[in-house]
């Protein structure tokens, strides 16, 4: 068996590049000889624009995107020419592969949102994504679609109408090593850099788009929460400010910690009590799986992975965007003894490893080859 996995990049950490990053690794570690088409790879020598600022990035990252969807793909389409024998995964704008894995509906995040025709109008791009997927869903580019949770099934449906190629659940993984209930002296060697004092009750968002992940309920949360801190760990220069702008308005800034955008969330998960994140859409959530990993029991709102792990008083609580009740969760974590509360977090993730999603996957490479030889 011989994997392709289509994806502008690979790396460590969060999103789609850890995704991937994970799969070629567990892969790998089955037996499967896997190669990995990225942005690099497409590009051959294509000189990068200079980022310089956060507008920079953005034009930078939407460059990128549309060059990867319609370049890429056809450097993509040759890449495989070469490699027959291979069944091709395509992870994010190439419109290429035997399956394409559905990180994300624009559209959707968009109308949770609010204002979607706006946010159209504001950023072109969007408008050009969003008729790419179109072409994607209602075309046979792909034989297969990977949706990452139950949920998401209906999104593709409300949003493209009939999906043509037929759709298949397989959710993301934990490394469950890496992320894990620290241990008593990392749990204190964490707190300590931070400056936080044994009794600080810690909640802990992790996100970078802080309005589409819910950080200003979260902040007006923090008004009705007086016992709780917060530590913030994401966002940009321009975002951090108006962040603490917001905090400062609502007289919250005290009780607010913002560390900015990190390399590794480990150490800040370790110093944490329980994490939170109000988002308006996610198609998974690769944080909730590792927070639950972690230890930490989740507030949430039942979007991705979250509506089918999270238990109400078991492993943390669903909530609507309601700053009151999500302060109320809250208090009520802060005020118990949450060593039990950490137990069944953990246990809630047991099943959700990165090998066994790495399974899931070449069983539906299988599936695709013998469909080949019919």
């Amino acid at each position: 068996m011989r994997i392709v996995q289509i994806v502008p990049f690979v790396g460590p950490g969060s999103g789609v590049a850890g995704v991937a990053w994970n799969l070629d690794r567990e892969f790998r570690a089955l037996g499967v000889e896997v190669e990995n088409f990225t942005f690099a790879s497409a590009a051959r020598g294509l000189r990068e624009v200079r980022v310089r600022g956060w507008r920079t990035a953005r034009i930078a990252q939407a460059q990128r995107m549309t060059w990867f969807s319609v370049v890429g793909t056809r450097r993509a389409k040759a890449f495989l020419a070469d490699r027959p024998d291979a069944v091709s995964i395509c992870h994010n704008n190439a419109m290429v592969g035997d399956v394409y894995v559905n990180h994300g509906v624009l559209l959707a995040a968009m109308r949770a949102r609010g204002n979607s025709a706006l946010r159209f109008l504001r950023d072109p791009t969007h408008i050009f994504t969003h008729v790419r997927d179109l072409i994607r869903y209602r075309s046979g580019i792909h034989r297969r679609i990977v949706a990452l949770s139950d949920a998401e099934i209906g999104v593709l449906n409300r949003t493209y109408g009939r999906v043509r190629p037929p759709v298949v659940v397989i959710p993301n993984g934990v490394d469950l090593e890496r992320f894990r209930p620290p241990t008593g002296l990392e749990r204190r060697g964490a707190r300590e850099r931070l400056r936080l004092d044994d009794e600080d009750r810690v909640a802990v968002f992790v996100g970078h788009e802080f309005d589409r992940k819910g950080l200003p309920i979260v902040l007006e949360a923090m008004a009705s929460a007086p016992t709780v801190l917060l530590m913030v760990v994401g966002g940009n220069a321009r975002l951090l400010q108006q962040a603490k702008a917001t905090a400062a308005r609502l007289g919250v800034a005290d009780r607010v910690l913002f560390v900015g955008q990190q390399g590794d969330v480990r150490s800040f998960i370790a110093a944490a009590d329980m994490f939170v994140l109000p988002s308006h859409y996610e198609s998974s959530g690769l944080v909730f799986l590792e927070a639950l990993a972690s230890g930490l029991p989740v507030v949430a709102t039942p979007v991705g992975v979250a509506a089918e792990l999270v238990r109400n008083g078991e492993n943390g609580f669903l909530v609507g965007r309601d700053a009151r009740e999500i302060a109320d969760r809250l208090e009520q974590l802060a005020a118990e003894d949450l060593a039990s509360w950490r137990e069944r977090a953990r246990a809630s993730v047991a099943g959700w490893t990165w090998a066994d999603v790495a399974r899931r996957y070449l069983e539906l490479a299988e599936r695709i080859v013998a469909e080949r030889d019919r």
